[in-house]
């Protein structure tokens, strides 16, 4: 069961948001929070596998409220945002946010982002990719404290290069799995591995790496 923590100010959207994920026999919400500050709480408290994150909150931001979430390792946090692009979500990319979800997505969309992100794959909505990509080869590149350097890659092993590589094209770990020839529990390592050597906090963060260095 995958339970998820609710984060979102406007009570009419967050009892949708909750309607939508209680429908699905494998999620389970385990928690409801109207601001930054109070999810940040209840996450410490209730340890949700995932944190579904409004940007825009009182008392506490959402980039703000994930940045300490992810930090202090509590859970991974999915940035629903109605923005395809500003500064909440390189703000949120830059905090390690697990995937980031446009507010119009289907209910179909929003239960398989959260399941991607419970199995440890980051997601970003095709809008915000495509802008994403737009800022990368404009040479806006948000501050992610890794410059994009190959050299950053030095103490990576070649397996792992491969691995980053997949993760840029937005590969599943299957799919990775498929094609490299490896089980999925290895790949899973090796992101994780690369993740620490990397010094980065998520696989968007990765996958992003990946795309500036061209692998």
């Amino acid at each position: 069961m995958i339970r998820v923590l609710v984060a979102e100010d406007q009570s009419a959207v967050r009892a949708g948001l909750v309607l939508i994920l209680g429908s699905a026999p494998d999620i389970e919400v385990a928690g409801e929070a109207a601001d930054g500050e109070r999810a940040v709480e209840l996450a410490r408290r209730l340890r949700p596998d995932v944190v579904l994150m409004d940007v825009q909150m009182p008392v506490l931001d959402g980039v703000s409220a994930t940045r300490r979430i992810v930090a202090e390792q509590l859970a991974d946090v999915l940035v629903l945002t109605t923005f395809d692009l500003d500064e909440y979500v390189f703000g949120a990319l830059r905090a390690g946010a697990a995937g980031f979800l446009l507010k119009h997505a289907e209910a179909r969309e929003l239960l398989e982002a959260v399941r991607t992100v419970a199995r440890g794959e980051g997601v970003v909505a095709p809008a915000v990719t495509r802008r994403l990509i737009a800022e990368f080869a404009a040479g806006a590149v948000p501050e992610r404290g890794t410059a994009a350097d190959p050299a950053v890659l030095e103490d990576l092993t070649r397996r792992e290069r491969e691995v980053l590589g997949c993760v840029g094209e937005g590969l599943s770990n299957a799919e990775i799995a498929g094609r490299l020839d490896m089980a999925e529990g290895t790949v899973k390592t090796h992101v994780s591995r690369l993740l620490a050597k990397l010094g980065l906090r998520s696989r968007v963060q990765a996958a992003v790496l990946a795309r500036e260095l061209g692998l």
